[in-house]
């Protein structure tokens, strides 16, 4: 006959070991789970699928108080000018060649294309001229090469009473120096015609006193437009 004890004793034992079975049952089958799943992805990628983004990943997770928010770039979207940055203007022609098929107008009065003389690469002092002189008498009227704006009127010790104009694009400056005054009225940003008076030959600076004549010189703006920075070109070839 079997003791009350003994009979509980194996109650207790059936019970452990079914547990312990359920348990192991349990385990076997989230192995199985996960080693499928893994199976699965690495199939889903064999044939293509892309693998969950970040965002997917973190589509749940809080965000950090002190991270740091980044926002995309605005994307230009009507076309205007202002949607994205200026690039700098793109060039027909060497810019010597295309000014020169403007057929600019002579800047001295009376003067003609035959008597124009090179002196771009002339050394004046310890520095190139970058320009070119043309002899006149005192108070020939000087004109614009072009139509355009006259971005500056200027005195300096070197080039005395002058004029900065850009053309009419704003991609090239004029220059013209040693004037003996400017046209009655002219101001600065006016707005001039091709062959207008806006000066007169003169020996202000530091031309030579008993040699009137117009120091003239072209130069290529930077992206800028700063009236006195460029690139200089020379006036010469334009002008024939």
């Amino acid at each position: 006959m079997i003791s009350p004890e003994l009979r509980k004793g194996a109650r207790i034992f059936t019970i452990g070991a079914a547990c312990g079975f359920l348990a192991g049952a349990l385990a076997l089958a989230l192995v199985v789970w996960r080693f499928g799943n893994v199976i699965g992805t690495h199939e889903a990628l064999a044939r293509g699928a892309k693998p969950p983004s970040p965002i997917e990943r973190w589509d749940g997770g809080p965000i950090d108080d002190d991270a740091p928010v980044l926002e995309a770039a605005p994307v230009a979207t009507s076309g205007t000018a202002h949607d994205a940055p200026s690039a700098p203007p793109v060039l027909s022609a060497p810019p010597a060649a295309e000014l020169a098929d403007r057929d600019l107008e002579l800047p001295v009065e009376g003067i003609t294309r035959d008597q124009l003389v090179r002196s771009f690469e002339d050394a004046r002092g310890s520095r190139r001229h970058e320009a070119i002189d043309i002899l006149a008498p005192l108070g020939t009227p000087v004109k614009a090469v072009e139509g355009g704006r006259i971005a500056r009127l200027f005195v300096s010790r070197a080039g005395g009473i002058t004029i900065y104009q850009f053309d009419p694009t704003e991609r090239f400056c004029y220059y013209y120096a040693h004037l003996d005054r400017y046209a009655d009225g002219l101001r600065e940003n006016d707005v001039v015609r091709k062959g207008q008076v806006i000066g007169y030959v003169g020996v202000t600076g530091n031309a030579p006193k008993n040699t009137p004549h117009l120091h003239f010189a072209i130069f290529r703006l930077t992206a800028e437009k700063r009236w006195w920075e460029g690139t200089p070109l020379d006036p010469y070839d334009v002008l024939r």
